[in-house]
């Protein structure tokens, strides 16, 4: 009886556990739209690595992602730091021109934000580089996304690759 008590107890505590770090994963919710990417990727004219660069006008470069948004539907999102603030700016994936920059507010963005701040004040590499290096590395690949992250005291690049629908993470070294 106890043996089945303790059982019980740690699939509960497995499944608590599970559903708590994917839901605190923002690969989980990136992952979400996949499907929605992968059919509107092909539309996309400018590179994550050029949507960054062209995004730098407004600041550094912490993050970039293509990404299907709920109410602005497919987009090149980039986060930039100004100073002490973080701004979402929105490149045109088709020229690579500023659609618009906005000042983050959502205290989950703002939260994830600064831990990118934090990451690349130790990066000695671009994030536009890493991209770069990325694609290089991995001929046929299209990078859809870029966050960087401190692993084990070094700065790497969590970089998400796409090629035939399907998606491949690898990091690249900041450092």
């Amino acid at each position: 009886m106890m043996k089945h008590i303790v059982l019980g107890l740690m699939a509960v505590g497995l499944v608590a556990f599970t559903a708590t770090a994917a839901r605190a994963d923002s690969d989980y919710e990136y992952g979400k739209q996949m499907a929605k990417l992968v059919k509107a990727m092909p539309g996309a004219k400018v590179t994550l690595a050029q949507g960054i660069k062209d995004a730098e006008k407004d600041g550094k470069a912490i993050s970039a992602q293509y990404e299907v948004d709920e109410d602005a539907g497919f987009q090149l999102s980039v986060f930039v730091s100004k100073g002490s603030d973080i701004y979402e700016t929105i490149v045109d994936y088709t020229t690579g021109s500023i659609k618009k920059s906005e000042k983050l507010v959502d205290p989950d963005d703002i939260k994830d934000a600064a831990k990118q701040v934090t990451a690349m004040a130790k990066a000695k590499k671009s994030l536009a580089d890493a991209v770069d290096a990325a694609v290089k590395a991995n001929a046929g690949y299209t990078a859809i996304r870029v966050v960087p992250k401190l692993s084990g005291g070094a700065t790497v690049a969590a970089i998400t690759l796409l090629k035939d629908g399907k998606t491949k993470k690898l990091t690249e070294k900041l450092d």
